[in-house]
């Protein structure tokens, strides 16, 4: 009997030893197969840096961090059953989704569930004002905000000529069009034709030929990349002179391995380059040299990530109400700077500026 009792305290102690020093285990999630699979990487990619840094610096409250990827290839109910998928693991926190399509219904169960959001990248104003519960937050921008700098860049640069806005039915894209035409409209210019166009096809033939109809001189695509660089190589050659704007899910470089040399020339909105950030230098040095990809969202992914360890520290806690009032009331050094989130839990940080497409590559707008 004494044996027995001997085992069964050596056996609590050891369970309640492996309970103190378990792993915490967080998640990122976005479209890791499918079309727009180049932001999954993204993410993925800043997600991993994010974990090794910060394991390799005694990790969270002395314990270290265990990364689960998810991928909804940017399906709505798909990322239910991630975010689902991630409770079932144990995941305290969410460094996703991508699209704003994926991230709104997402965050229903992550507020049930108890685990803090940080979405690096869904701009759709809906994440946050009607958040379902005081634990999603963002890093970005939204597309009211980008939208008015679009719009305003429509009426200053092509106020007196022919412009379409078009977009792809998605929360993001047809979000970040309705932004930037009543921006434009509301600045005093004039919508020529605003259409919905089907994502996932290969051939706008019949969309362009419209366009090239009515004379338009600038299009407004509310999307993602492929549909968005078909249309501008479908547009050049038709023989159109167009220019194709769009918002900050261009910012990959497959946009140029769709379009080639007729993507030159193609503006887009993005908050200010992380790349080029003193903040980020080494994160971005440590990632050049593995040879990975430090464009777009990889380090929105990584300072998500930092936020969240950062008001863990100071919460003293994983737990949900403690993670929530110190992500409310903290400032927070980040890849990206210093940053801190809203009532909303919308971010402080600087909005959106304009880039061009040229040589391969994007850069900030200099004409």
């Amino acid at each position: 009997m004494k044996k027995l009792l001997l085992s069964s305290a050596v056996m609590a102690l050891s369970m309640t030893a492996s309970s103190a020093w378990a792993d915490i285990v967080i998640g990122t999630a976005g479209p890791m197969t499918g079309q727009y699979a180049s932001f999954g990487e993204q993410m993925r990619i800043g997600a991993e840096q994010a974990v090794k840094d910060i394991n390799a610096a005694g990790g969270v409250l002395g314990q270290q961090l265990v990364l689960e990827v998810g991928d909804d290839a940017c399906d709505p109910k798909q990322a239910v059953a991630v975010a689902n998928q991630m409770a079932g693991k144990g995941a305290v926190f969410m460094a996703g989704h991508f699209c704003s399509g994926s991230s709104i219904p997402a965050s229903s169960v992550y507020a049930e569930e108890g685990i803090i959001q940080i979405s690096p990248a869904s701009t759709n104003p809906k994440l946050t004002d009607e958040r379902p519960g005081p634990g999603v937050y963002r890093v970005c921008g939204r597309d009211d905000q980008q939208g008015e700098v679009a719009g305003a860049f429509l009426k200053a640069n092509f106020g007196d000529k022919k412009v379409a806005v078009v977009h792809d039915k998605t929360a993001y894209g047809k979000g970040l069009a309705d932004a930037t035409k009543a921006a434009f409209e509301a600045a005093g210019g004039t919508t020529t034709l605003y259409e919905a166009f089907t994502a996932g096809e290969k051939d706008y033939t019949a969309l362009v030929s419209k366009l090239k109809q009515n004379g338009i001189d600038a299009l407004y695509v509310g999307g993602y990349h492929t549909e968005a660089g078909l249309m501008k190589r479908q547009m050049v050659d038709q023989g159109m002179s167009t220019t194709l704007i769009s918002g900050d899910a261009l910012v990959t470089d497959e946009y140029w391995s769709i379009t080639g040399e007729a993507g030159a020339g193609t503006l887009m909105t993005f908050s200010p380059d992380p790349r080029k950030a003193e903040t980020a230098k080494d994160i971005i040095a440590a990632l050049e040299a593995d040879g990975k990809t430090t464009e777009g969202y990889v380090v929105y992914t990584y300072a998500a990530i930092q936020a969240w360890a950062a008001a863990a520290e100071t919460a003293g806690s994983v737990d949900y109400d403690p993670m929530v009032a110190a992500l409310n009331a903290g400032n927070f050094s980040t890849a990206l700077g210093d940053l801190s989130f809203d009532d909303k839990g919308d971010v402080s940080l600087p909005g959106y500026v304009f880039y061009e497409w040229k040589d391969g590559k994007y850069d900030y707008l200099t004409k």
